[in-house]
This record gives C-alpha cells, structure tokens and sequence, in this order.
C-alpha cells in the first residue's frame, strides 16, 4: 500500500467510515474483495480517509489491511484502522488489540473512547479518573510508534447532558495526549441540529480541540446535524456512503460533501471529483446488493425528476426555477415523467429528452397529453414506464403504431399434477415479415412461458432479440374493485445489456396485462437495435 499526496489540504477532513460502521446495516455482509473494491471506489472520488475496519477483532478485517496493503495505490485517501483504547489496569505498549492496530500498517488510527460517565462505569467497570488515563496511555503510546491518532468520543452527546465537565474532560485528554482531532459522536442518534450546534460551539470553546463530528440518523437528522456541527467549527465529518449504518443508518457521505462543495464553498474533494458521485453512489450499492434509493438527494433518480405540468411550464422557460443546482455538477440528469398531471411543456421536454422532435405542433403535443390522460385514467402508469411512453408518442407523431410483428393468438395454460408440482405452457400465434408462426413453450410461470414462447417465434426473424432480458416484473392490483375481478398493472423491465427500459400493460387479467408489457418491451428493443418496422 502506498499513499500518494493528497489532492485536498488537511485543513478540512471527509472520513469515510462505510467499511466499518457502515457494513453494520442490517442485510450488508461484505467480503474482503468487496471492501477493497469499496475502498478504491471511495478512494477515486476523493474522501481523504477511509476507515477499513477493526483489525484483531475479526479475521475478515485482519485480511482486508493485509491485503489493501498489497493491492491499492491510494490516490486521495489514508487508511484508517478501528480500535479502542487500551484495557483497564494495562498498559497500552502491552494490549493486545493496541498491538494489532498497529500490526495493521494503517498510518491512521481512530480510538473509541467512552466520554459518558455512566457507560465508563457500567460498561468498562472502571473509574473515570482510569478512563482518562486509558485515553492518555493509549494516544500518547500510538503517537510515538508514528501513528496519526482521530479519538472518537463515543455517546458524547449523551455524556455531555448527563455529565459535561467530565466528557470535555475526555476530549482534553486525548487533546492533550496528541490526538488531531476528537470526534464528537452522536451514537444513539437522538440529537437535533440547534443541540449539536450548541454543544460543538460550547465544547470547542472550552477545551481548543480540533473537532470532528460522527452522527447517526435515527431522528433523520444525521446529515443536518453533521452540517450543524461545521457551522459551529467542526472540521472533520465522518459520514457512510449512501448513509449505510447501524439501525437506520449514518449521515449520508454524499449529500454531505455536496452541500460542503456546493453550497459552502469548501474544496473538500479533488477538482472534478463531485461530478463523479452518482456514479459512485451507484456502484457502491451495486457491491452491497442494495437497490439504490431513488429518492436519495443528489444522486437518485428521482432527484431531479419533474412531473407537475406548472413545474415543466418554468423548467422550458429556465431549469434553475425549480432545481436547487445543475443536475450535473453532481454527475446526474433532468428526468421530465409523464403522468396524467402533464401539460404541453411536459410532453415537448420529454419529447427532446428522448430525442423525438415534435416541431411545435401544438395539435400534436395536445393529443398526446389528452392520449396519456385517458390511458392513466385507466389505470396506465408512464412516469415508470417511459418505454411505453416513447412508443405511444411515437405513434402520435408519425401517424403509425410502430411493429415489427402482429399477434393473432395467445394463450397461456397452468396444469396442477397430482405430485404438486406445476406445468406451465403457452403458445403464440403471430405474424412477422408476411410469415405466420406459430410458438409453444414452457416456462416456470405462465408470464415466463409466453415470454419463452415470444421469444422462439421471432428470434429467427429478430437474432437481435436473443440479447433481451427481462430484469424485473411488478404487479399491482388497482383501486376500483376489489379482489380477483379488481384491473391489475403489470410493470416490465427489460434489458439488452447496454440499458435496460420500462413497459407497462393493463388489463383485468394478469396475463393479459403482462402480455401487453411484453409486446411493447420486444417493440421498444427492436426500436432501440435500429430495425426498421415491417407491419
């Protein structure tokens, strides 16, 4: 491991602690090969640390120092290795969990301390006084093996209300001790922006310590807090990428360093960097097998979607009336969604999003707004399905469905055998290039037979189709009637390996939906492969 200069002054940190506290959410088990390919996503984008684990605690984070060691040429960040201070009535030089911090090679270590009273006396069943000198013993032992020492002061909110002289009193020690910062650390989530703002200003004040601040989110209030502490004189923030944590998780390391970048001014990342972010926001919870949240600020995708018609009616005139900054800056896009809420101004932003010119047709632009209200009315959805949206305003604006083969039959059938198991069978009949074909197929569902079936009858026609995937199947029982005779939604997505793209059908038969989903997610691919429609 070697760790070059760094593209940010020291002045100001961004601690990254998605390895460590992070990797406590529930549902997230990462592998050493995650974590390092983690650490070196973080690394590109520029957090200047990057805390790997607890190494002596679990052999996974053993291994992951060993091997970061090894394998990552950091750019931007140090890395940093979790611990606590050393045991009580023991010496620092002697701990063996001090031992292998330092066996980890990290040039960083961050030290838990206790800074509540109460937890030093019930959980670590020690003095206050022995506590301090554990913190003292700990920082001053690591500093002359030429480790660079973070203490985060943990339950210190908590502490301070209970007992504050003694936990600034902990914040001196490991100060004084040689500590560069200690972290102030809302462990239990519970405080709100104006408390954390006080007791930063009032701690900094009192003690002249550097300060960090480290803020879970159970009042969903981690990121402001976080901002809260930096107003008061913080200088260090520790956040998780995507907000992963304990509970319900950590201030969210983007929407932090974007409001420190954009909104306070501060060079915290590399140049250029911030316009990486919902890359990496998004290649992060791919390694953790976690869906990325949509509505997440900056970087979901819904972050910078518009659907109200008064909304597009301004954006046409000037994107900065309804958007807080240039989608881009942050690596993202303007999305225009289609619903029955949509006016002129939405379908011709969406028509230029999607590369169709409608040329100012107000007639046009009329009836696919009267078009898309009637079909939503029915229970159509296009704000998630902008395949079919595309498809449809095509129509419109060249006067012609878009086909490439036309369906005279389908069926799909279901057979309960006396074993329990089930047969699931369907047949197509269609027409495509003036040839009548006729398909049959088994599948593990009655949707994924037809979709088989779909497939063998036009693959020879369509080699192209061979490269559709379906991704995702939704279905939704709509409000109207109630149970089996209820009408039902059935959202497709579909990919070719180089994008994927939404369809939606609507029918009171499940099947019948999902085969209208079907057909327009085989339309909208051979669309996008560039093939010409023959019926």
């Amino acid at each position: 491991m070697t760790t070059k200069a760094k593209a940010t002054d020291d002045s100001f940190h961004v601690f990254d602690t998605t390895l460590r506290d992070g990797a406590q959410r529930e549902g997230i088990n990462l592998t050493v090969a995650d974590k390092l390919t983690i650490a070196r996503h973080l690394d590109n984008f520029g957090v200047g640390f990057i805390e790997g684990g607890w190494p002596g605690a679990n052999p996974r984070d053993t291994e992951f120092f060993a091997r970061a060691q090894q394998e990552i040429e950091f750019k931007n960040a140090e890395l940093v290795a979790f611990g606590a201070t050393r045991r009580a009535g023991g010496k620092a030089a002697e701990d063996p969990q001090v031992r292998a911090l330092l066996a980890s090679g990290a040039p960083v270590i961050t030290l838990v301390a206790k800074s509540h009273d109460r937890h030093v006396e019930l959980a670590l069943r020690t003095t206050l006084e022995e506590n301090l000198e554990m913190v003292v013993d700990t920082v001053s032992y690591l500093r002359e093996q030429g480790r660079r020492v973070f203490v985060d002061c943990e339950h210190f909110f908590d502490g301070y209300r209970a007992n504050p002289e003694y936990a600034k009193a902990v914040v001196r020690a490991a100060s004084e001790a040689g500590a560069d910062v200690v972290i102030l650390c809302d462990t239990n989530g519970g405080m709100l922006p104006a408390q954390v703002q006080a007791v930063v200003s009032t701690v900094l004040a009192d003690t002249g310590a550097r300060l960090g601040i480290h803020a879970q989110d159970d009042t969903g209030c981690a990121v402001a807090n976080t901002l809260a502490a930096v107003d008061a004189g913080a200088t260090h923030v520790q956040c998780t990428a995507n907000g992963y944590g304990e509970r319900v998780g950590n201030a969210n390391l983007f929407p932090v360093v974007a409001a420190l970048e954009l909104k306070y001014g501060k060079a915290v990342l590399p140049e250029g960097a911030l316009a990486d972010m919902t890359r990496v926001s998004h290649a992060i919870a791919e390694v953790v097998n976690l869906t990325p949240s949509t509505h997440q600020p900056y970087v979901g995708v819904s972050a910078f979607a518009h659907k109200a018609g008064l909304h597009a009616s301004a954006i046409k005139v000037d994107p900065d009336l309804y958007q807080h900054i240039d989608p881009a800056l942050v690596g993202n896009t303007m999305r225009m969604l289609v619903s029955d809420m949509a006016g002129r101004a939405s379908i011709e932003l969406k028509g230029k999003e999607l590369g169709i010119d409608l040329g100012g047709d107000r007639e046009l632009v009329g009836r696919v707004v009267e078009r898309v209200k009637e079909r939503e009315l029915k229970g159509y959805t296009y704000e998630a399905a902008d395949a079919s949206f595309e498809l449809l305003l095509r129509a419109e604006a060249e006067g012609r469905l878009r086909r490439y083969f036309r369906t005279e039959s389908w069926r799909a059938i279901v057979e309960d055998r006396p074993d329990g198991t089930h047969a699931n069978e369907a047949t197509v009949k269609l027409w495509a290039k003036g040839e009548r074909i006729v398909a049959t197929a088994e599948g593990n569902g009655p949707v994924n037979a037809l979709d088989r079936a779909l497939r063998v009858a036009l693959e020879r026609i369509y080699p192209q189709l061979a490269k559709l995937e379906l991704i995702d199947y939704k279905v939704r029982i709509l409000e109207g009637r109630t149970g089996t005779e209820s009408t039902t939604r059935v959202l497709i997505t579909t990919g070719d390996g180089a994008g994927d793209w939404a369809t939606v059908g609507v029918a009171e038969n499940v099947i019948a939906a999902s085969w209208q989903a079907l057909e327009d997610a085989y339309t909208y691919g051979l669309l996008r492969a560039g093939i010409e429609p023959t019926e």
